[in-house]
């Protein structure tokens, strides 16, 4: 098994991800790393937050993960430069507007949700409090009736039953 240093990962790294955008096999046949070592190593670096994939057959391909990457790449980006992004990704631009509009509706809708969430909180935190209440108000009366009943049958056992007078 082969080692490499980290040195030359960071550098096969650097030469698929922007700005060089190289293929995978191209980049395999110049290096003999295999492509499922530089799928690896590609893979790894986009976990860490290293640049968005490019020259992929299709968009679809992409996982959220990498449609949120790119546009966070984009969103500082003027406009020609981030046309000369999207041609460097054989993106549309329209399909970076429609991920970040998406972005935007999911992270309001965590906010919205956050939002609900917090009222039933409250909400079953009232209800909580008025059962607590009824709940203890229910053990006073339980306890007073016990109460009655163990003077009942004291006063029974000192004055005896009224029957029998």
């Amino acid at each position: 098994m082969i080692r490499y240093s980290q040195e030359f990962k960071e550098s096969a790294i650097r030469k698929i991800l922007p700005p060089e955008n190289r293929s995978i096999s191209e980049l395999s046949e110049e290096t003999g790393v295999t492509k499922t070592t530089l799928r690896k190593w590609k893979k790894e670096a986009q976990v860490v937050g290293a640049a968005a994939p490019c020259n992929e057959a299709q968009i679809s391909r992409w996982n959220g993960e990498d449609r949120l990457q790119i546009v966070l790449e984009t969103y500082g980006l003027n406009e020609s430069e981030r046309s000369e992004y999207c041609r460097s990704k054989g993106l549309y631009p329209e399909d970076i507007k429609a991920w970040r509009n998406a972005c935007i509706k999911a992270a309001v809708g965590q906010a919205i949700g956050y939002d609900k969430s917090q009222q039933e909180a409250g909400v079953s935190k009232k209800k909580y409090q008025e059962l607590e209440k009824e709940l203890r108000r229910k053990e006073k009366a339980l306890a007073e009736a016990a109460a009655l009943l163990v003077f009942r049958k004291k006063a029974q056992a000192i004055w005896g039953d009224e029957e029998e007078e």
